[in-house]
């Protein structure tokens, strides 16, 4: 995943693995795994765009094959949110399904991926606006409850930090980004590490 090029070759693989078989849950949910990583790293707008949208799709089918299995459920929610952070109106409409999606992998698996439907709901109280459902207050909250899963999750805790933020408590974001910093990555995770990372030096040089 560290390498576009590899990426979007994984995407044609899998695209032509679920054309092959239509009915496999495996090739739907990693499909839309894998298109998530290609939109939220590109730089071509419509590369991004397209990623999003046949990750949505393929996340979508994933459900219907399997909807008490937890990827899909997650891959759908995660390719929605990409392209909720493109359009202000696709991210209004978006809101209420997202998070239907991230409650129901919570459900399914609490701990899924380290806390991950945790902090996209955290993300989602972070970012929307407050007239349809956005609170930092409660993204605190629910951050801080899914943190037993996180706590070895790089960017749960930047994403933990954001929200210390947004409510002024600078001192609990600067110990969760420096957590950041002082992790050692899980080498399976190494792209998603370094992005955390990178993102945290950033944050930490704005408080200075």
């Amino acid at each position: 995943r560290a390498d576009l090029a590899r990426a979007r070759e994984g995407v044609v693989l899998l695209r032509r693995a679920l054309a092959s078989d239509t009915g496999s849950y495996d090739a739907a949910w990693r499909l839309a795994r894998l298109d998530y990583f290609l939109g939220s790293h590109t730089s071509d707008k419509s590369e991004r765009d397209k990623a999003y949208s046949e990750g949505v799709e393929a996340g979508r089918r994933a459900v219907k094959l399997q909807d008490g299995k937890a990827e899909g459920h997650f891959w759908l929610g995660a390719n929605l949110g990409g392209e909720a952070q493109t359009s202000a109106l696709k991210g209004m409409a978006a809101v209420d399904e997202i998070r239907g999606e991230m409650e129901k992998v919570i459900k399914l698996d609490e701990g899924f991926q380290a806390g991950s439907a945790y902090m996209a709901l955290g993300q989602i109280d972070l970012e929307a606006p407050k007239m349809i459902g956005g609170d930092p207050t409660r993204a605190v909250q629910v951050l801080e409850k899914g943190l037993r899963f996180g706590n070895d999750n790089a960017l749960y805790h930047v994403r933990l930090a954001q929200a210390y933020l947004a409510v002024d408590r600078k001192e609990d974001a600067r110990r969760e980004l420096n957590k950041v910093l002082n992790l050692t990555p899980n080498p399976d995770y190494l792209p998603e590490y370094n992005d955390a990372a990178a993102e945290a030096r950033k944050l930490l040089d704005e408080m200075k």
